[in-house]
């Protein structure tokens, strides 16, 4: 059989590395490498345990794709931006308040960075679902459907359940107790992202303070992103602190999002993160990301795992006040609608609020 020729892609250059003096976060480095056999996950999940429960945020290595693959992967997250004309960008922008899915195009200038300014965002990317075939797509994504929808999968059974294999140990629950609540073929929104930053005006830039994409927590369990050498990324540490992401070849990075954060009855925490304008010798470049937003079965209560020994040890601090405890896909659904539209209100300590469902307020930072 004749090998198959891979269907070409323009090379996508990065931004080369800033230079810059950076306050860096330190974060944990989780070799996935060291996952092989129940006694080394047991030891790995107290590192990823202690990476969620305090920092939220971690990276990992080993992962499965080398750095040929990524860059590839990097070639064809490119395409939706470069290779398609804005009049069929059109014909495929997702439904994001008519059925609260990301699916398609979010095209620039959607979101609201600051009401006070009237700035919206320079951001556009485009998702497509793990089961590529839940909609149509730009044709000229098309010839990379099998290489699109094989790293869907590799993401969700080779990354994502790894991790949720850990982090059930570090709730000393067994392995598979989160793992089956997450089927690559079960109705669910988990979703390839390709993302793209526009530079932005010095007038914009002014009245944002910089931020290109306010403080927020991702909504799904997690958030695996491919690290890309533009600083922007920033978290903000318990002490209050703003602390950069820094770039590692190859590795990923890693975050739990709110879903996570609620069936651990807020022992994994979703922790603010947000996106600014990059150090001065990486201004004026392009950001190009690629993300795999992992979420739960859409039929999963998001209710805490109280058969948890840890959680019964130290208690529940997060969960819903009253009434009915959402789904998966009501969670999503609502916090997809109101993202980057909806106006918020500002709490006592500056902290802007936006409620989404059952009590359960979004929190946002400037």
């Amino acid at each position: 059989m004749p090998d198959l020729v891979a269907p070409v892609a323009p090379h996508y250059v990065p931004a080369p590395r800033t230079q810059e003096n950076l306050d860096y976060a330190e974060l944990p480095i989780i070799d996935l490498a060291k996952a092989t056999t129940p006694e080394e996950r047991l030891a790995l999940s107290v590192q990823v345990r202690d990476a969620m429960s305090n920092q939220g945020f971690f990276y990992v290595i080993n992962h499965g794709y080398t750095p040929e693959q990524t860059k590839r992967v990097f070639d064809i997250a490119d395409v939706p931006f470069t290779q398609v004309r804005e009049a069929e960008k059109r014909s495929f922008v997702a439904k994001m308040e008519e059925e609260g899915s990301f699916q398609g195009y979010k095209l620039r200038q959607y979101w609201v960075i600051s009401f006070d300014g009237g700035v919206r965002d320079q951001i556009e990317h485009y998702n497509v679902n793990k089961d590529i075939t839940k909609r149509e797509h730009p044709e000229a994504l098309r010839a990379f459907f099998p290489e699109i929808s094989a790293f869907a999968r590799h993401n969700h059974e080779n990354i994502l359940h790894a991790l949720l294999r850990l982090l059930a140990l570090g709730l000393e629950l067994p392995e598979d107790t989160l793992v089956k609540h997450h089927g690559f073929d079960a109705v669910g929104e988990s979703y390839v992202r390709f993302m793209k930053y526009y530079p932005r005006s010095q007038e914009d830039e002014a009245k944002t303070h910089r931020v290109w994409l306010k403080g927020h927590t991702d909504f799904g369990i997690m958030t695996i992103l491919y690290s890309q050498p533009v600083a922007a990324l920033q978290i903000l540490t318990k002490e209050g602190d703003w602390k950069w992401v820094k770039h590692i070849e190859n590795a990923l990075v890693i975050n739990a999002g709110d879903a996570l954060e609620f069936v651990s009855g807020g022992y994994y925490h979703a922790t603010i993160h947000r996106v600014v304008q990059p150090p001065p010798d990486q201004q004026g470049y392009t950001r190009l990301g690629v993300f795999y937003f992992c979420m739960a079965d859409e039929d999963m209560s998001l209710a805490p795992l109280l058969q948890s020994p840890v959680l019964q040890r130290v208690g529940v601090t997060k969960t819903f006040e009253s009434g009915k405890i959402p789904t998966m896909s009501e969670w999503r659904s609502a916090r997809t609608i109101a993202f980057g539209r909806s106006a918020t209100k500002a709490t006592e300590n500056g902290v802007k609020e936006q409620e989404i469902i059952n009590g359960v307020a979004a929190k946002f930072f400037d």
